[in-house]
C-alpha cells in the first residue's frame, strides 16, 4: 500500500522527423515522473511498426542497441504507471496489433469506465484479450468498424466512456485525442516542421521544439502528410480537467491552461496563506511536490522559507520492505530533516496532500526528533475524501483518512500541533481559469459522469487500474 497518490502516465509522439525514436526516447524522459513502472516506443518502419518496450525507467529500458532498430519519421512513446491491470510486460504500452487495415499502436492515459460491459460485449463476440488495460478495448473496437481508419477510430471513440489522451500511430499517420472531459493533458507542438504531442509542455523543452496549444477537449487531431486536420466528433460537455494536475501531478515547469504550474502552486500556497495563518518561525515544504506552495505561503506570511527537510533522489522503486519497522525506515531514507534548521524552532510543513496519513505522521515524528518544539502542518488542497476513476490511482474511499476522520483526529493521529487544509473555494481561486471546468470529485464525491457498478466496486476493493 501507498501512502503517496500515485502519477498516471504519459504519451509522446512524433510525426515527420528522421529522429523520431531517439527524440521519443528524450520526450519520455522529461514525462519519467508521470509513470515509472514500464515504458515503450513504437516506430513506422517502412512496411511495419517497430515496438520495444520493457519495465522500469526510461534510461533503464533504452540503449543504443535497441534503440538503433527503431527507425523511421513518426513514433510514439509511453511511461506507465498501472491504474488498470498489474505490473507486468504484457500491460505495458504502446499497445500494438495488426487487423485488417493493417498496423496500430495506441499509447493510452487515462481510464475507461465502461470498460467491464465493451469487454463482455467484444467477448462474445469472439475477441479474445491478450492483457488486462483498458487500452486493448480502443483497438478491438477499432478493428471491428466498418469504413476507413479515421471513420473506424471516431466510431470506437464514440463507443468509450472516462478520461483518455491518446497517441496512435499507423503506417501513414499519427493521432492526437482527448476525451470530451477533458480529464487528462495533451499538447501540441513543432520541431523543424515536425509536429509533436505530450501529455506536459516540459516535454517540448528538452526537445526545443514550439510549443503551440493544448488539444482541446473532445478534439481528435490527424496529423499526416497534408498536414494537420482537426475533428470534433463528440457531444459537447462541461469540461472536468483534472485539477490533481496543477496540485501534484504534472511537473512545475509545464505549462497548463495558458499557464505556469509553478505560478499556480505558489498561488495555491499563498491562499493558504491567507486563509490559515500560523505562528511560527520557518516555512518548510515536503519536497519535491510541496516546494512551490511552501514558498508562496513564506512569501505570503512574510516567515522564512528553509530547506529543512532533504529529499533523497536517488531511492529505488523496489526497496525491500519486510517489516513495518524497515517500512518506517524507507520514509527516512527518501526524506530527513535538518536538525540545525529546526532545532528549537516552530515550523510549519507546506504538504500537497495527506492520503493515509501514515507517512505523514512517521516524517513529524522525525521532526520533533531531530528538536523542531512544534509542528504545524498547511495542506495546500481540501482534504481527500473520494476515490478517482480517471486515471489517476487514489486508494479506496476506505482507506482516504480524510473521509472516516475528521482535521481534528488526524492533527492526533500524525502529531501535530495545528492541521489546516486549503478550503475548496481558496483553491479554485488560484486556479487560471474558470472554476466550474475542473473535476473536483476527490474532494467532494460529486462526480461529472456516471461509474459501472462494477468499476465502483473494484475500486472499493482496491483493484488498481490502467
Amino acid at each position: 500500500m501507498h501512502s503517496k497518490i500515485k502519477e498516471d502516465c504519459g504519451v509522446f509522439g512524433i510525426y515527420g522527423h528522421k529522429d523520431a525514436a531517439r527524440l521519443t526516447y528524450l520526450g519520455l524522459y522529461a514525462l519519467q515522473h508521470r509513470g515509472q513502472e514500464s515504458s515503450g516506443i513504437a516506430v513506422f518502419n517502412k512496411r511495419e511498426i517497430r515496438c520495444h518496450r520493457g519495465m522500469g525507467l526510461v534510461s533503464d529500458i533504452f540503449n543504443e542497441e535497441n534503440l538503433k532498430p527503431l527507425k523511421g519519421d513518426m513514433a510514439i512513446g509511453h511511461v506507465r504507471y498501472s491504474t488498470t491491470g498489474p505490473s507486468i510486460i504484457k500491460n505495458a504500452q504502446p499497445f500494438l496489433v495488426e487487423y485488417s487495415d493493417g498496423f496500430v499502436a495506441v499509447a493510452h492515459n487515462g481510464n475507461l469506465i465502461n470498460t467491464h460491459s465493451l469487454r463482455e460485449r467484444l467477448e462474445k463476440k469472439g475477441t479474445i484479450f491478450q492483457s488486462s488495460m483498458d487500452s486493448e478495448v480502443i483497438v478491438h473496437l477499432l478493428a471491428r468498424e466498418k469504413g476507413n481508419f479515421k471513420k473506424r477510430l471516431l466510431s470506437a471513440l464514440k463507443s468509450i466512456k472516462g478520461a483518455f489522451s491518446l497517441a496512435i500511430l499507423t503506417q501513414d499517420q499519427m493521432v492526437a485525442a482527448r476525451d470530451p472531459y477533458g480529464f487528462r493533458p495533451l499538447s501540441i507542438g513543432r520541431l523543424d516542421g515536425a509536429y509533436v504531442i505530450a501529455s506536459e509542455s516540459c516535454a517540448f523543452d528538452l526537445i526545443q521544439a514550439e510549443y503551440i496549444r493544448e488539444v482541446e477537449p473532445g478534439e481528435v487531431l490527424f496529423i499526416n502528410k497534408r498536414g494537420l486536420q482537426s475533428v470534433k466528433p463528440f457531444r459537447k460537455v462541461a469540461p472536468a480537467k483534472c485539477i490533481f494536475e496543477f496540485i501534484y501531478f504534472s511537473r512545475p515547469d509545464s505549462r497548463m491552461c495558458g499557464s505556469s504550474v509553478y505560478e499556480v502552486r505558489k498561488e495555491l500556497g499563498r491562499q493558504l496563506a491567507r486563509e490559515h495563518p500560523v505562528d511560527a518561525d520557518l516555512v518548510l515544504p515536503i519536497p519535491d511536490s510541496g516546494n512551490c506552495a511552501a514558498l508562496g505561503f513564506a512569501q505570503e506570511s512574510g516567515i522564512p522559507f528553509e530547506m529543512g527537510i532533504i529529499r533523497n533522489h536517488y531511492i529505488g522503486r523496489t526497496f525491500i520492505q519486510p517489516s513495518q519497522k524497515i517500512r518506517n525506515l524507507g520514509v527516512k531514507i527518501k526524506l530527513n530533516p535538518v536538525r540545525e534548521v529546526v532545532k528549537g524552532k516552530k515550523v510549519v510543513i507546506v504538504e500537497d496532500s495527506i492520503v493515509r496519513g501514515t507517512t505523514s505522521r512517521v516524517r513529524m515524528k522525525t521532526l520533533r526528533e531531530a528538536g523542531a518544539r512544534e509542528v504545524h502542518m498547511r495542506v495546500s488542497c481540501p482534504p481527500l475524501v473520494s476515490p478517482c476513476f480517471f486515471g489517476i490511482d487514489f486508494p479506496t474511499k476506505e482507506e482516504l483518512i480524510a473521509s472516516s476522520h475528521s482535521i481534528e483526529k488526524i492533527r492526533r493521529f500524525i502529531g501535530l500541533n495545528s492541521l489546516a487544509y486549503l478550503s475548496i473555494e481558496r483553491m479554485l481561486e488560484a486556479m487560471p481559469v474558470d472554476k466550474k471546468s475542473f473535476c473536483t470529485a476527490c474532494f467532494t464525491g460529486n462526480y461529472p459522469l456516471r461509474v459501472e457498478r462494477k468499476r465502483a466496486k473494484q475500486r472499493r476493493m482496491g483493484w488498481s487500474r490502467q
